[in-house]
């Protein structure tokens, strides 16, 4: 049976404990490669697809649509046809689900810690032990958990780090400021009560504007930027997106408005529009991010362009974007600075770091190193 591999539920950040089956996108007899798509499965964050380990024939279906499974449980199984049924039967049988070890419980436990800086209690992430830093910041209207699919694959090699900026995820709802400079000080900050010297910083949407304005701000504490379908290096952005968000009330408001962060719409669950609705149903939450959105993005304009300057950083800089991104436009990658590595994917929209996730991973250890 040494030949047979077996597709299992994956583990997608370090809270998952089980997904739902939503779908096989491939049926049985036919040629995986690596990296293929092979069905799709939703958890409590997002519906995202599960991805070939290794190339073979999908000889076996085992999970079914509809099936609720923990991390680790058999899906489906690998194997080249000279591999008799009998055999597949057998390996299906054996197959026993990995119980979650003690030290994953308490990884999962302590997955998420807070922290207080000038005065707003923040949430972040911390994962491996590297002797370099990777500090994420996500985007307007996000939390540290857009950075599901990315942290862990950077961890081994690096000290990865998440935070929630103000007014945001579970930080407190009040805000240091309504300007780029103002949330790059706060990150600024971040970083010295955890004692981080430096950092390679990974921004997505607004998140890459507060990266370039850090880098633009203070050089010295920011070894590299990588930037998601940054905002601040073009004008234009989607204020249907960027107003709808602060003023939708409903599921059913919400829905459309969020799907524009995705090349496909049905990425969007329903979990995630009802995390989404809880989180803006906070006190002062609705506040804050109308304050900020109308000084950032107001009118769909974008008002700071941080990303012009970063060519004086001298700091290497990847730009990745997603062609189909209905936020802020991926023309605005021809801006990136001079000497940049800029990679756009035709198949993905504003979210590509899910969308895309295994090929962003790739593209940000080459960058980083590691």
């Amino acid at each position: 049976m040494a030949e047979i591999t077996p597709i299992v539920m994956p583990k997608w950040g370090l809270s998952m404990k089980e997904g739902t089956i939503n779908d096989w996108l491939v049926e049985e007899g036919a040629q995986i490669t690596v990296g293929m798509p092979i069905l799709d499965v939703e958890t409590d964050k997002i519906a995202n697809a599960v991805e070939a380990p290794d190339a073979g024939t999908l000889r076996r279906k085992v999970a079914a649509v509809g099936d609720i499974l923990p991390v680790k449980a058999l899906l489906g199984v690998l194997a080249p046809p000279e591999v008799s049924d009998a055999d597949i039967d057998a390996f299906v049988a054996a197959y026993e689900t990995p119980a979650a070890d003690e030290e994953e419980e308490g990884a999962a436990a302590s997955a998420y810690q807070f922290i207080e800086v000038d005065g707003i209690r923040t949430r972040y992430a911390r994962r491996g032990e590297g002797a370099d830093t990777v500090l994420f910041i996500h985007g307007f209207g996000g939390d540290l958990d857009n950075w599901l699919f990315n942290l862990d694959a950077l961890a081994d090699a690096h000290t990865v780090i998440a935070l929630d900026l103000p007014a945001h995820g579970h930080a407190t709802p009040r805000l240091p400021g309504t300007t780029l400079a103002s949330l790059a000080g706060f990150v600024a900050h971040f970083m010295d009560a955890l004692d981080i010297g430096q950092a390679h910083l990974v921004g997505h949407s607004m998140g890459g504007g507060v990266a370039a304005q850090l880098a633009v701000d203070a050089p010295q504490r920011v070894r590299s930027v990588a930037l998601v379908s940054p905002a601040g290096l073009g004008e234009e952005v989607n204020s249907q997106y960027t107003e709808g968000f602060v003023n939708a009330q409903s599921r059913r408001d919400l829905k459309p408005v969020v799907e524009l962060l995705f090349a496909d719409a049905g990425l969007v669950s329903r979990q995630m529009l009802d995390d989404l609705l809880k989180y803006k149903r906070l006190d002062g939450i609705t506040e804050a991010l109308g304050t900020l959105g109308a000084s950032l993005f107001g009118g769909g304009r974008q008002t700071e362009l941080p990303g012009h300057r970063l060519g004086d950083t001298g700091k290497p800089v990847l730009v990745i974007w997603g062609a189909q991104d209905q936020i802020i436009p991926a023309s605005h990658a021809a801006n990136a600075p001079a000497g940049a590595t800029v990679k756009v994917f035709d198949d993905a929209g504003h979210m590509s770091q899910m969308e895309k996730a295994n090929e962003v991973n790739a593209l940000l250890k080459r960058h980083i190193g590691g």
